[in-house]
């Protein structure tokens, strides 16, 4: 609706351009088209005027009634009016919605999806957790937003790459090995000799078990096998480091999540990328030597001061292989690339940034995009719940899952804008009530469902034709509002993946079902008049069918009965 409005506005400005009212080498401005927020003042706004009002050296509310007097009619129209200092405000006939209904049973599992991406790649990187223990509720978190992202955007025409990327190098993997080695001797947590900077949780144990059981682990095809030898600590992290990995793939994969791509921090260092990028800045003359250490010369590129890539002793900081890694996304053909991270990498941002526009070898500024979420305090009887007895100290996504179910964790973890903060309220996630937003909208789903079964114990067959061809007898206000929220949802995909904000969506998700159920609790559709039974079918299918797509791109399930 909004990309026909805007079309409409285009061919007025082209007629005022004919009419030498508007210049004809005019640079016509990004003007939008939205929503209004009170139907007193139409369905859509559009601010053309107010933009156009300086080159046409008119005023907005003046310029607005010869864009208005220049529209091509439209059977969208009903009418137009100019409000405030030059808004052109759209009442859409009637029909204008009633032919959602029909768009959106043509189109189907389609029906929402745009081609903004045409066809081009993106790199979409989340969770990328370390293999040092089970993953925790914050990784849950990123798991849900880079996985939602990822539905978006295919949704959205782009060709999506899931990415994980393993800190499989570094005092952490350092820090697990020698964890495991001390359960594998025998020792616990407090212990004399315990390490100082061990992992404390169950899974250490369970681990160190297995490596002395001589169990096999299989990832990604390749297999590691428990060396039984305590003092191999070489054999010790390699097979700590596979059953984590292992773990971790078990619970997302029971979150619904998957990756086309797992990146090892390793082969950075193994292939040589990262002393290849540091020869290439250098060769760029945006580095220098001081005190003995590298300098990279972030300031040249917006960062507050300038940056140490090689330290003194040799060994690089923590952001030169993530500029090597952001550059293998370039030449491995991301033409955008999107990374999910926990808010507290947010330090590390500009001089990633900075460093891959140092190479001069054509990287967009501004890539890669980041998308940076907040922690999230999980709830039980009004309290904090802190401590998982298998991690040893924190709440795992795993531990959710069994407690709340799937649906209800990926959608609690989505549910708000990635930089806010957010309360998991495991009581609220498990009960059956219209509180619970993941309940509440599967619930219109299946009600949807509980109708068209009716339908067929009554005795109704639902003619959809004729559903299609009544559309008109829709015109009470809350089958007016459900049209409008249908509507919506198209614009809502675009928005959600466009400014990377799954969010938009799950919220949205809740008002369509409010509108639905409102709706079923005010009318009946399973009357005795054809006509208009098929026509409040007609609806209530369309309204089952965006639903479905709407938590398809969320990755939730849409039951049929509850």
């Amino acid at each position: 609706m909004k990309a026909q409005l805007h079309e409409l506005i285009l061919q007025a400005i082209h007629a005022l351009q004919t009419q030498a009212i508007l210049p004809v080498d005019l640079a016509i401005p990004g003007f939008v088209i939205e929503r209004t927020r009170s139907r007193e003042h139409g369905d859509f706004a559009c601010n053309a005027a107010m933009l156009l009002a300086k080159p046409a050296r008119a005023k907005p509310r003046e310029l607005a009634e010869k864009l208005v007097a220049a529209l091509p009619a439209s059977t969208l129209v009903a009418k137009v009016e100019i409000a405030g200092p030059g808004f052109i405000n759209f009442f859409l006939a009637s029909d204008a919605s009633q032919a959602q209904v029909r768009q959106i049973l043509e189109q189907g599992v389609h029906y929402g999806r745009n081609g903004l991406g045409a066809g081009r790649t993106v790199g979409v990187e989340f969770v990328s957790a370390n293999p040092t223990g089970p993953l925790h509720v914050g990784h849950g978190r990123g798991a849900a937003i880079g996985d939602c992202l990822s539905r978006l955007l295919e949704a959205s025409g782009w060709n999506v790459k899931r990415e994980f990327y393993y800190n499989d190098a570094g005092v952490q993997i350092a820090n697990l090995g020698i964890s495991v080695q001390a359960r594998a001797r025998g020792l616990a947590p407090g212990d004399a000799g315990w390490p100082e900077d061990g992992y404390r949780g169950d899974y250490i144990a369970d681990v160190a078990k297995a490596y002395l059981a001589g169990d096999n682990v299989t990832v990604e095809g390749h297999t590691v096998t428990g060396a039984k030898n305590v003092e191999d600590l070489d054999a010790i992290r390699a097979f700590a480091v596979a059953s984590l990995r292992r773990e971790q793939d078990l619970d997302l994969k029971a979150f619904g999540v998957g990756f086309d791509v797992y990146f090892l921090e390793s082969s950075l260092y193994a292939d040589g990328k990262v002393e290849e990028t540091v020869r290439e800045l250098i060769a760029h003359g945006h580095t220098y030597e001081e005190g003995g250490a590298l300098w990279l010369k972030t300031t040249d590129f917006g960062d507050d001061k300038d940056r140490v890539m090689r330290k003194s002793d040799g060994t690089y900081t923590y952001f030169v292989p993530d500029v090597a890694y952001h550059l293998s996304k370039w030449q491995r053909g991301y033409e955008k690339a999107i990374t999910e991270l926990g808010s507290d990498h947010h330090g590390s941002l500009a001089r990633v940034k900075a460093g891959l526009q140092a190479l001069d070898c054509g990287i967009p500024k501004g890539y890669p995009d980041y998308v940076l979420h907040q922690m999230v305090t999980v709830m039980r009887g009004g309290e904090e719940v802190k401590i998982s007895k298998r991690a040893g100290s924190y709440v795992t996504l795993r531990d959710l899952i069994d407690e709340v179910g799937r649906d209800a964790t990926r959608y609690f973890l989505i549910s708000r804008k990635s930089d806010s903060q957010l309360v998991f309220d495991i009581d609220l996630a498990r009960s059956q009530t219209n509180d619970n937003p993941v309940y509440y909208i599967q619930y219109a789903h299946a009600r949807v469902c509980s109708v068209l079964r009716q339908a067929g114990e009554k005795g109704f067959t639902f003619d959809q034709d004729n559903g299609l061809a009544q559309l008109a007898r829709l015109d009470n206000e809350h089958e007016q509002a459900l049209l409008t929220e249908l509507s919506r949802y198209p614009e809502v995909v675009e928005a959600a993946a466009t400014n990377l904000e799954p969010h938009l969506l799950a919220v949205w998700l809740r008002e369509l079902a409010n509108a639905f159920h409102t709706y079923y609790n005010s009318h009946q559709f399973l009357v005795d008049d054809k006509d208009l039974r098929d026509a409040r079918l007609a609806l209530v299918v369309a309204t089952r069918q965006v639903l479905r797509n709407g938590l398809d791109l969320l990755g939730l399930g849409a039951p049929e009965s509850m």
